[in-house]
């Protein structure tokens, strides 16, 4: 092989290092071998690309043995990165040293370029610029985009280390695009790669989870175990440690099994980090403390600090709050400061802060540096707290209650992101310790409705939104229902083949990581603005005679905010765990007495239970619900899941139930349904077919699906063209994931997830079912009834406790007798339908 054909196969690395690497071990097998020193780096650069740095290391060594003085440089050259991604950072700054006073022209270009590389991982991140500029400019006037596009990366990554993610974004995007233009596949989706870990340092989770599933094919060895790093990140900053945690294990193994000991010890700092996000603080500071061992071994000094960083979080997660670590937290954020790390700086003196404050200490000093900090929500969330904290302290009221605001935009634009409603819930968790502070400075009524419809506000899917059809989501859907009906066969049988549940859970897990990275949709015209959100004057007008009841929690105590007559009013009701645990004992009887209405004991468990919420929440407020006035209820929390109708103020007393008053007014205000009824009968249910046919009779203009024809699609499909649709089916909730709740037809089950399909949804929906009124999230926006009220439908009818299959044809032909008939509003007819106790779950969700 010739000089020239070497140089070819050294570019080869970057389009096809797999190719690259076999093409130069067939070379370095052919007796008289020449241009042997290029073809063993090739093969060495190769070998670091599919994850095997060791092996390259050694290529490299023997490259040296043969070189002349000008290629053993070249040889150096090549060695700053693989001795840099082995851990031995200092060693390859070292051997940039040697080849430095050598390499000329291009070469010294491609040494700048590894040696801000090693600078990076060596943590010291100003320097690394410097050590590029002049070589960086050359690049692009020149004819190597190999070079070019790996100090673009290097750079970017480097500057969204410091917090300067504008400028890390440009860089990035510049690397990718030469790749791009010079056909380098492999560079390409190693840049994206690397794109993506910037855009979600930015906050915009859902586009950082698309590009990393773009580059993810192109990848090999190094690079798919540094971007599972990347990936488990995002998740993490999604809400979502529990699922980043074995990504990381896998790469770690991965990675200390191929010696990338660079790479263990940054993806152990992160899984420090997941173990802390994921409430283990304890084994969070662990962890971190191994992580700062190891880079004390690598003389990785800038890391250090980012580990002792975390151990200060973990110290202040877990409880302590001293004077030893307000001294530590202080000076921590210094020496970051000094480091070049911005974001853990001010996330440290935030803590300091967050400390001081605890032990009555002045505070404003430590957060003064920090409000110029440009950083992810979670910095900007902690820095509004701190300073609402701080001011209040100050006996300053007004500007503790602004800073409350402004850090409650910051996790609402953060929450504004996410498509998929179990990421939006999740990330509006974000500034729930601080929304709770702003319901605790709330001073009037009206100031504390304001304040959690605020925090109500971010978890919930702006309003008509839907995403474009997906035909990889439909096809992951289509397989979750054929796995899940296989493992409810198999479940019936009592024998669940390990490999079925397997492959279950991993088509739910590639459903959701799917609809993770779809984007938020806005209603049409929206354009990106702030959504809409009710004011009083709006809810009080629409109410009319109603009366609004929004039930709000501030720390373990429950209030009440009435809206009556346009006037709102606040109350103290009681303690949030003592009516918590009446509501979980009126659910245990409520599930008792779906199996057996006779059951006497749970009759009287339900009785009791229900009893004593009356007195807890309705006692106070007898004088504000007039007798016969329709109510509008906004729950929190465990409250939620109550069997209201139990309830004896709620006794044939018309009521809805809703997220918040501004979910009211916008399924209120919603223009009525059109087009014909729409009834389906489930599979399996002894009594949906005589349900269904007693309906048919109330709606002879109704679509009937029932037997085969009750298919998910065409059930789903059907939804978008009728006002009225009633289901009798099957329901089961699923705990922990909501959106996988289903409710079953004839070829498996439709999923909350399907709901999000349709072009539309009908005004008014029965769920003739089991659960499927339940939901999670805090506020009811995870789960069937939540997901259709914010897709569109006005009124839902749902059970959040199991029914009775026996007791409910009865009910719901009366329910449709009242609603078609007498021409009542849903939640009138349902006041007017007799109770047995095996239906005291069914409850109106909506505009009533």
């Amino acid at each position: 092989m010739t000089g020239s054909q070497a140089g070819a196969l050294l570019r080869m690395v970057a389009v096809d290092p797999e190719r690259a690497y076999t093409r130069a071990l067939k070379t370095l097998r052919r007796p008289g071998a020449v241009a042997v020193v290029g073809v063993l780096r090739a093969a060495a650069l190769a070998a670091k690309e599919l994850g095997r740095p060791e092996e390259g290391i050694d290529f490299l060594g023997q490259a040296l043995a043969r070189a002349d003085e000008y290629e053993a440089a070249q040889v150096r050259m090549n060695l700053v990165g693989l001795l840099a991604a082995r851990g031995d950072v200092q060693a390859a700054l070292a051997e940039a040293e040697r080849a430095a006073g050598v390499l000329r022209g291009a070469d010294a270009d491609r040494l700048a370029a590894n040696r801000a590389c090693a600078l990076a991982r060596a943590g010291r991140l100003g320097a690394a610029p410097e050590v590029a500029a002049r070589a960086l400019a050359r690049l692009r006037r020149g004819d190597d985009p190999f070079t070019l596009c790996g100090l673009l990366t290097n750079l970017g990554l480097a500057a969204a280390l410091r917090g300067d993610l504008e400028e890390a974004e440009g860089t990035v995007g510049e690397a990718v695009a030469v790749a791009r233009e010079a056909g380098m596949r492999h560079q390409e989706a190693m840049a994206t790669a690397n794109l993506a870990f910037v855009v979600s340092r930015r906050g915009d989770l859902p586009r950082a989870l698309r590009l990393f599933a773009a580059a993810e094919p192109g990848l090999a060895g190094e690079r798919i175990a540094q971007t599972r790093f990347d990936q488990a990140e995002t998740l993490i900053q999604a809400g979502l440690p529990g699922e980043a945690r074995p990504t990381l294990a896998a790469a770690l193994a991965d990675a200390a099994a191929h010696g990338r000991h660079c790479d263990a010890a940054d993806g152990m700092l992160l899984l420090a980090h997941a173990e802390l996000a994921d409430g283990d603080p304890e084994r969070a500071a662990q962890t971190a403390e191994r992580a700062r061992a190891t880079f004390a071994e690598q003389e990785r000094t800038g890391w250090m600090l980012l580990a002792e960083h975390l151990v200060l979080r973990a110290r202040w997660t877990s409880g302590e709050r001293s004077t030893i670590l307000l001294g530590s937290a202080a000076v921590t954020a210094d020496r970051l400061a000094r480091g070049g790390w911005a974001e853990a700086s001010a996330e440290a003196r935030i803590i300091a802060a967050r400390v001081a404050l605890a032990l009555r200490r002045p505070a404003g000093h430590l957060l003064a540096p920090v409000l110029d900090v440009r950083g992810p929500a979670s910095l900007r969330v902690a820095f509004w707290h701190a300073t609402a904290l701080e001011r209040w302290e100050r006996h300053d009221p007004r500007g503790a209650r602004a800073a409350v605001w402004a850090g409650l935009r910051a996790a609402e634009e953060h929450a504004d992101v996410f498509g998929a409603l179990d990421l939006r819930a999740r990330a509006a968790g974000l500034g729930a310790e601080l929304a709770d502070l702003g319901l605790r400075l709330a001073r009037s009524a009206r100031e504390l409705l304001t304040a959690e419809e605020r925090r109500r506000a971010s978890a919930r899917r702006p309003d008509a939104s839907r995403p474009h059809p997906d035909p990889e989501r439909a096809a992951a859907l289509a397989e979750l229902r054929v796995l899940s009906t296989e493992h409810t066969v198999a479940a019936a049988r009592g024998d669940v083949p390990r490999a079925l549940a397997a492959r279950l859970a991993g088509a739910e897990a590639r459903l959701q990581a799917g609809t993770g990275r779809r984007p938020a949709s806005l209603p049409d015209g929206a354009d990106g603005a702030e959504p809409c959100r009710a004011d009083l004057p709006d809810v009080a007008a629409a109410l009319g005679d109603r009366v609004l009841l929004e039930l709000v929690r501030i720390g373990d105590e429950l209030h009440a905010v009435t809206v009556r007559d346009g006037r709102p009013r606040r109350h103290r009701l009681c303690a949030y765990e003592e009516a918590g645990r009446a509501v979980e004992l009126a659910r245990f009887a409520a599930r008792r007495l779906a199996e057996r209405e006779d059951d006497a004991q749970a009759a009287s468990g339900l009785a009791g239970a229900a009893a004593t919420l009356d007195n807890l929440l309705f006692g106070p407020l007898a004088r504000e619900l007039p007798d016969g006035a329709d109510l509008v209820i906004a729950p929190t929390g465990r409250l939620h899941g109550l069997p209201w109708a139990a309830v004896p103020s709620l006794s044939e007393r018309p009521f809805t139930v809703v997220p918040s008053a501004h979910a009211w007014l916008h399924a209120a205000l919603r223009p009525p349904g059109r087009g014909a009824p729409l009834l389906v009968a489930g599979p399996g249910l002894g009594h949906a077919e005589r349900e269904i046919a007693a309906l048919a009779l109330l709606y002879p203009s109704a679509r009937v699906l029932g037997g085969p024809a009750a298919r998910v699609e065409t059930v789903r499909d059907a939804l978008a063209g009728c006002g009225l649709a009633h289901v009798a089916a099957h329901g089961e909730f699923r705990e922990g994931n909501g959106l996988f709740s289903e409710l079953r037809l004839a070829d498996g089950p439709l999923l909350v997830h399907d709901l999000e399909e349709p072009a539309c949804v009908p005004r008014t929906v029965v769920l003739s079912a089991c659960d499927a009124g339940r939901a999670e999230g805090g506020d009811a926006v995870i789960g069937m009834a939540g997901v259709l009220l914010a897709l569109g439908a006005s009124t839902v009818i749902a059970s959040v406790t199991p029914v009775l299959d026996a007791a409910t044809p009865a009910f719901m032909t009366a329910f449709h007798t009242a609603l078609a008939k007498a021409r009542l509003s849903p939640a009138r007819a349902l006041a007017s339908v007799p109770r047995t106790p095996g239906v005291q779950g069914f409850l109106c969700f909506g505009a009533g």
